[in-house]
């Protein structure tokens, strides 16, 4: 019998100290915990920041006109692991190299306040200028 208490006193020890270390891998409490670690949305935005963002106010087709009427096509695409970042509410990617848009397009292309177009690979977006968010991407209009 001597064993069958001890057995029953081992288990509840285990089953304590699984309960005391359960607060340990809780979330923690709304406004507290590290910045920017907070649940986030399909967009990659944190959950519960409101963020309205400009859309770029031209279809693709309407900007690759205008690409192809300027002479500023051929530019390659970004390469895959890069290009799946470059997405509607995210931040631009550290490190990724950009052009800035010919002044005689940029000049025919919408006017957003607070934001700024810019080239990366063959694709033309819209960013945040305070955040470096990217407000819109256009896909394909410098290939």
């Amino acid at each position: 019998m001597k064993e069958t208490g001890c057995g029953i006193s081992f288990l509840s020890l285990l089953l304590a100290a699984q309960l005391a270390a359960a607060p340990a891998f809780a979330a923690p409490p709304a406004g507290k915990g590290p910045a920017g670690k907070g649940p986030k949305s399909e967009s990659g935005i944190e959950a519960g920041l409101s963020l309205t963002l400009a859309t770029a106010g031209i279809s693709v087709e309407q900007a690759r006109r205008l690409a192809v009427e300027g002479g500023h096509t051929g530019l390659s695409a970004l390469p895959p692991g890069i290009a799946k970042n470059l997405g509607r509410g995210k931040p631009l990617p550290p490190g990724i190299a950009k052009k800035m848009v010919p002044s005689p397009m940029l000049a025919r292309l919408p006017a957003q306040p607070g934001y700024e177009w810019r080239i990366y690979g063959a694709d033309l977006v819209l960013v945040a200028t305070a955040t470096a968010i990217i407000a819109d991407v256009l896909i394909g209009v410098f290939r």
